[in-house]
């Protein structure tokens, strides 16, 4: 069988990547560089407590089959591409705003997560400021995004898939062939995985979220925080392994302004404000990095996973905070609708809203 796919992201060269395991002839083309989208500008966690609190039925069991599969999937990613993603399970902290905020949180206080009192949470993490407490999530990991980009694509690759950088497609059909400036690509499947731009193509109903970050780095006296820790509207997320002190990563924004990924100062200092409230030392640390780039999502926020409205194309998409953490469950479940072997969820059918609109 022969595959197309649009798109050099974790999504797209996960799924690249279990279908050439599977047998299959496999060409991705990618509008830039490999990995260089929304998977180069996120934060790399693996955050099924706090990210999926409201989340449907659907969403949260893909997001909890995902967090099962990844220890799995980053040491057989390691071993195929020879590189660390360097998944860390330490878990999160999700500090509460004051205490009638912790009083709700005790209402998800089951199984193993637990609440902290305010000498709890200041022994996890002292840099922390006067807290009321919060939501200790011991399970929850992050690994490096932009590591993990670099590994599928070495590990696909090596499998024997072809790449091509720098070549955008164009249109689609009639039929399963995909248009380029260079030239077409006849396959037996089209899989549309260009994150947030996969909305140009047939008619995907995919828009962009412009989020912001920065990077932190410590003094020489100080010492990054162990867990990932949540509050004040942002994530902080510790990567020990950068740099001679390591980073603290900060995000994000939620900005709708098109493909616009410039950094703004406002978002900059809005970032630093918020960590610095929830961890006053951080004025003393270096701000060493700024960047932004941009979310993929849905009318209804919920992925898009299966046959788009052509004939042999289907869609990877929509999965908007949460593309590294779904990572593993849709490499393998994509893989698997293509070849004919899986079932589409219908809460992440992409023709749900075709339906819809009749």
């Amino acid at each position: 069988m022969k595959v197309v796919i649009i798109g050099a992201g974790v999504a797209g060269l996960g799924i690249g990547w279990r279908l050439l395991q599977a047998g299959c002839a496999v060409t991705i083309l990618e509008r830039a560089q490999p990995a260089t989208g929304a998977t180069w500008a996120s934060a790399g966690m693996l955050a099924v407590t706090a990210e999926l609190e409201e989340a449907a039925d659907a969403e949260r069991d893909l997001a909890l089959r995902a967090s099962t599969l990844w220890p799995e999937f980053a040491a057989e990613l390691e071993a195929a591409s020879g590189r660390s993603v360097f998944l860390n399970r330490v878990g999160a902290l999700i500090l509460a705003a004051d205490g009638v905020e912790l009083e709700v949180m005790r209402t998800r206080a089951t199984g193993d997560l637990r609440i902290l009192d305010r000498k709890q949470a200041h022994a996890l993490v002292p840099l922390l400021e006067d807290t009321a407490g919060g939501l200790w999530s011991p399970h929850e990991a992050h690994v490096d995004n932009r590591a993990l980009g670099e590994a599928l694509a070495i590990a696909f690759l090596k499998a024997g898939g072809s790449l091509n950088p720098n070549e955008a497609a164009v249109t689609i059909g009639p039929g399963p062939v995909v248009r380029t400036p260079y030239g077409h690509y006849g396959a037996d499947a089209v899989v549309i995985a260009a994150g947030a731009w996969s909305g140009l193509l047939d008619d995907v109903p995919i828009t962009p979220v412009k989020g912001e970050m920065i990077s932190l780095s410590p003094p020489p006296d100080a010492v990054l925080p162990v867990p990932v820790v949540w509050g004040e509207g942002v994530y902080c997320v510790p990567r020990p392994h950068m740099g001679e002190t390591g980073r603290l990563l900060v995000g994000a924004t939620v900005q709708e302004q098109g493909f616009d990924t410039s950094p703004t100062p406002q978002a900059r200092d809005y970032l630093r404000a918020a960590a610095q409230r929830l961890m006053p030392s951080l004025k003393n640390w270096t701000l060493c990095d700024h960047w932004a780039g941009l979310r993929p999502k849905s009318p209804d926020g919920l992925p898009l996973l299966g046959p788009a409205g052509m004939d042999g194309v289907f869609v990877a998409g929509g999965q908007y905070r949460n593309g590294i953490l779904f990572a593993p469950a849709i490499a393998q479940e994509m893989a698997d609708i293509v070849l004919g072997k899986g079932a589409v969820i219908p809460d992440f059918d992409p023709r749900r809203f075709a339906r819809s609109s009749v």
